[in-house]
């Protein structure tokens, strides 16, 4: 018999060896009574699905759809759901999902691609528009009312271990040269696959046991694709509220711009190239995009400072955590400098309220990601008096001390002078509201990542943003890769409350990803990933992000500019920060 730890509850209960999760839980559920119906769990801290076996003494965590692991587990088995119902309906159509938005994943969808679509497509190419049959509402229906069939016949997911090289010979078999790529340069000896119904395809993490599990979800066309719908992450028993993103839609298409310049679709591709030792030409070619969008960005700029009506004369420049705002701000100043103007920048942080009238959180921690936590009034006064030529004391934050000092920095604006002001808060409409938004140029800035693995497994933008960050705390001493994961969820819960609404009224955005990045960091957060002890709750999204980053071939970091965004995560920058 095994004994078998609940976490959920901390008790211990007595199981025969195989067990199931499925079997564990059933005798844990009236115990434990977790409010959203249970679709996986952690095993040691890893996450599984809920056919795994048990076969030694472990500690089971049971997760529902609300928790990262759990809602991630949701999701991927509902995209197997609507792949599956997309080949039902429409025999030999492609999907690929690609990125999330507007709360929902975004996936490119064509009934009936032509040869050169497809082809096309595999290689990065850009298909003309209408090219492969686009959908209509009425398409979307039948798609629909199929995958609520998949779901109403409880079709079970069921998983099969092979070797790699067998998993190969089925995927290259059916067409998947994506999946064939991706499993040939993977470096593993076996491969797990999944299948439903008669429909096989890949998948880099667990599904819930079968198809009912998945009861809420939604499917409607945006754009010239599909928006696949999910549940809320704070209630999975509703579907997330949409949002309207017409502009990171644009951004995303600009991405995938990108990536057929340079010839990737997905992370085979990339370690395709590596291997063929063009990965100097991958980083170059990506710097050399990021360059020519800050100077397209630079330019605009100075055509509104020059206009003869309400001329621009304040840059406000935002972004959530590691999205490379400071080099961004850098780098921008100097095209600004080569078009003749003078930027000048400008801290927020120099307008924090006292540290004794920071704003707290319930558990009594400060909100240092409140906007209350700026003195936004005295800061937009300054504004307004620089921009009517006064000159202005400008105070000087103590952090030592918690508080705000002046002690004679005094600033005049030239006729040549434009303000750049970055911040969490910098699109925050409280933060200037007295000043036109005709005299503001708004720059939104994220990392958008901008390769998958295969066509059905993206990975998560903040997934790129979380190893930038722990890479950097990590470098800079500042905290452990467990720290900085256990406090990952609070940043990404003031992103949202702080940084995302206001997204949307950027002049501009500019993805900060680099097409060849994931391989560049694997070198470094490999090791540091490692070093988070098993026994953690950590443990857990170290394991993961360890996962997918192996999939990766590894590159030094030796061909990365100093002047590149990438820098100022794994070190080496120019700049001084």
């Amino acid at each position: 018999m095994l004994q078998i730890r609940c976490k959920n509850n901390n008790v211990t209960k007595s199981f025969p060896e195989g067990a199931s999760l499925l079997d564990v839980y059933q005798e844990f559920a009236e115990e434990i009574k977790l409010p959203y119906p249970v679709v996986s769990a952690k095993v040691n801290n890893v996450s599984q699905g809920l056919k795994f076996r048990l076969f030694q003494n472990r500690d089971v965590e049971f997760m529902d759809a609300s928790e990262g692991s759990g809602h991630r587990v949701y999701v991927r088995s509902l995209s197997f759901v609507l792949y599956k119902a997309t080949q039902d309906v429409f025999p030999g159509s492609k999907l690929f999902i690609e990125h999330s938005l507007s709360r929902g994943y975004y996936c490119n969808f064509k009934k009936k691609p032509t040869a050169g679509w497809v082809e096309g497509r595999l290689q990065g190419k850009n298909p003309s528009k209408g090219e492969g049959n686009q959908i209509s509402d009425e398409d979307v229906e039948r798609i629909k009312k199929r995958m609520q069939e998949i779901i109403d016949l409880d079709m079970p997911f069921r998983r099969t271990e092979s070797t790699t090289e067998e998993a190969i010979r089925i995927f290259g078999e059916r067409g998947f040269a994506d999946k064939v790529k991706l499993l040939e340069t993977s470096g593993q000896a076996y491969t797990y696959y999944y299948t439903l119904g008669d429909t096989i395809d890949y998948y880099y993490g667990p599904l819930v046991p079968s198809a009912s599990y998945l009861k809420v979800w939604g499917l409607e066309r945006y754009e010239e694709g599909l928006l696949l719908r999910v549940p809320d992450w704070n209630d999975p028993t509703r579907l997330a509220e949409k949002v309207d993103q017409p502009k990171t839609f644009e951004m995303f298409a600009e991405k995938t711009h990108w990536d057929i310049i340079m010839r990737l679709s997905n992370a085979g591709d990339v370690n395709k190239a590596i291997m063929r030792g063009h990965a100097s030409e991958l980083i170059q070619v990506s710097e050399a995009l990021q360059e020519k969008k800050i100077v397209q960005i630079a330019e605009e700029v100075d055509r509104r400072f020059h206009q003869e009506k309400n001329p621009v004369r304040i840059v406000l420049i935002t972004g959530p955590s590691s999205s490379g705002k400071t080099t961004f701000c850098k780098r921008l100043s100097v095209q600004l400098l080569a078009c003749g103007l003078r930027p000048v920048s400008f801290s927020t942080d120099d307008y924090f309220v006292n540290r004794v009238d920071t704003p707290k959180l319930p558990n009594g921690d400060y909100d240092f990601d409140n906007i209350e936590t700026v003195e936004y009034s005295l800061l937009e006064d300054h504004l307004l008096r620089l921009m009517q030529g006064e000159r202005v004391e400008i105070p000087e934050y103590n952090f030592v001390t918690g508080k705000r000092e002046y002690n004679g920095k005094k600033l005049k604006l030239a006729g040549d002078t434009v303000l750049i002001i970055e911040g969490i808060h910098a699109l925050n409409p409280l933060l200037t509201k007295k000043i036109p938004d005709s005299l503001k140029y708004k720059i939104y800035i994220s990392a958008l990542t901008s390769i998958s693995l295969d066509d059905h497994n993206w990975i998560p933008v903040r997934d790129n943003r979380l190893l930038r960050r722990i890479i950097r705390d990590y470098n800079k001493g500042a905290f452990t890769a467990q720290q900085t994961i256990s406090q990952w969820k609070n940043v990404l819960a003031a992103e949202d409350q702080w940084i995302f609404p206001y997204q949307e009224t950027a002049d501009v955005m500019f993805n900060s990803a680099l097409n060849i990045e994931f391989a560049v960091l694997r070198t470094h957060a490999e090791i540091i990933l490692t070093s988070v002890p098993k026994n953690c709750p950590e443990y857990s999204e170290a394991h993961r992000l360890l996962k997918f980053l192996r999939y990766f071939i590894p590159i030094s970091d030796k061909e990365i500019p100093p002047t590149s965004i990438m820098r100022e995560f794994v070190g080496g920058s120019s700049f001084k920060f």
